[in-house]
């Protein structure tokens, strides 16, 4: 196997592959910039109608995966409370009153 192969195949498993042999990003914040940007070239409307359902396919994926993370990260921060003797319930955020 040349080196140029063997890095590939070791930053793909680093990366971590999903079940469709994509691969998976690391990070939330990488899913949801992906996302974005997928949801941009939808918007567009230039491309095929495969193409579109593909990209579609792969969004649904990253939102499931963003919305998995953010609720483990929710949890963490429940059992964290929880530890500290603080109420385990969370406030829904407001974003609207952040901005006044």
């Amino acid at each position: 196997m040349s080196k140029d192969k063997s890095a590939s195949k070791e930053s793909d498993a680093a990366a971590g592959e999903n079940a469709g042999g994509e691969a998976k990003p690391a990070r939330f914040e990488e899913a949801l910039a992906e996302l974005e940007q997928l949801v941009e070239s939808l918007e567009k409307g230039d491309l095929s109608l495969e193409e579109s359902l593909q990209q579609f396919e792969r969004g649904v994926s990253l939102a499931r995966e963003c919305r998995d993370s953010l609720a483990a990260a929710e949890q963490k921060v429940q059992i964290l409370l929880e530890k500290e003797g603080e109420s385990g319930t969370l406030d829904d955020f407001d974003a609207e009153a952040d901005d006044r």
